[in-house]
Formats: structure tokens, sequence, C-alpha cells
């Protein structure tokens, strides 16, 4: 039965280290007002999000390669629909901060899926390079 592996976990963190970096060096570029107080806590949120994720999808590789493409269309519709309604619901309770959380949680979110899809495109190359013809 596969499982999260240990090359996925510590890829998944140096690229969140790597962007964490990258924010925490923006700090000091760019005015306070562009940032929200919350960055910090956006990644282990992505983080927690991509690593379910992740788990499931790969479960559901060991079945019918239909059944991946059916469940990966899935989650990433699930996927959105969730980050919508935190995104929403930050929003509507801090008005105030609304547009640098925004910008911050879209620029995560793209970097995320982004990683998603790369890390799951070399999974399933590798599994179906690994299968007999038959």
């Amino acid at each position: 039965m596969a499982s999260i592996s240990n090359k996925f976990i510590i890829q998944l963190f140096v690229f969140s280290a790597v962007i964490g970096l990258i924010a925490y060096g923006l700090t000091f570029i760019l005015p306070e007002n562009y940032f929200s107080p919350v960055i910090p806590f956006l990644f282990p949120f992505f983080i927690s999000i991509t690593v379910i994720i992740y788990n499931f999808l790969i479960k559901s590789s060991e079945k019918k390669f239909n059944n991946f493409v059916n469940r990966f269309m899935m989650t990433t519709f699930i996927k959105l629909f969730v980050y919508l309604i935190v995104l929403i619901a930050y929003v509507f309770t801090h008005k105030q901060d609304a547009v640098p959380f925004i910008f911050a949680f879209f620029i995560l979110y793209l970097a995320y899926t982004v990683f998603d899809v790369i890390i799951l495109l070399k999974y399933t190359n590798n599994e179906k390079s690994n299968q007999p013809i038959a």
C-alpha cells in the first residue's frame, strides 16, 4: 500500500521553507501594510492540506488510472472550495486586513498548487514506467 514518502515530506518542507524565506525577505523590502499578520499561519494550513490531498491521491493511484483522474479532479474542486470558504470567512471578519491577506493567500495557493501538480506528475509518470506492459 502506498503512503506518504519521506522524500515527499522533505520536498514539501524545503519548498515551504524557501517560500517562507522569500516572504520574510520581502518584509524588509516592501512597506509594512503589504503584509498580513497571519501569513505565518497560512504555511501550516497549506502544508496540512497538501499532505492530506497527496496521501488521498497516492492511495487512489493504486486503483485504475481513471479512478485517479476522477479523484484528482474531485480533490481539486474540494480544495478550491475549502480555500474559498477560508478566504471569504477571513475577509468578512478582518476587513482591514483583506487585501494583503487575499494577495498572500493567492500567491501561496498558486505556489502550492504548482508544487502539487509537479509532484503528482512525477509520481504518476514513475508509476506508469514501473508497470509491466500488458
